[in-house]
């Protein structure tokens, strides 16, 4: 499996293959506080990079979660339907939201590493 890859949105992709797996980071899940709904893709649709891919609600807000890549849902977390504060328990590793198949894997190219990302949250603080 790969290294996780990060956006400045805070959605992270794991990818393994032609396929990436998608959740929003610990620092998200931090200021979203605590999450009561997830609304998921369906297998099949489409996304493009930056496009709205599921919703995430908490205690607080309502927030999209977009797609750090183009590609098409092969899947979504369904256990973060029935528990979705395995959100705020797991945010990087079990609570994924969907898995897509890349339609550009250069696309993950793009995206920051842990590294680059730890530094991009520095300059929000």
């Amino acid at each position: 499996m790969s290294e996780m890859r990060f956006t400045k949105d805070h959605e992270w992709i794991r990818v393994d293959g032609s396929v990436g797996t998608v959740g929003i980071s610990d620092y998200a899940q931090h200021a979203l506080g605590d999450v009561v709904f997830v609304d998921l893709p369906e297998a099949g649709r489409v996304v493009a990079k930056g496009g709205e891919a599921a919703v995430v609600e908490s205690v607080k807000a309502a927030s999209e979660v977009y797609s750090p890549v183009s590609g098409t849902i092969v899947e979504g977390n369904a256990a973060l339907v029935e528990h979705p504060a395995l959100v705020n328990e797991s945010p990087e590793d079990g609570a994924w939201f969907f898995k897509l198949t890349l339609s550009d894997p250069a696309e993950v190219e793009t995206l920051m590493d842990r590294g680059a990302y730890d530094a991009y949250l520095q300059t929000l603080d």
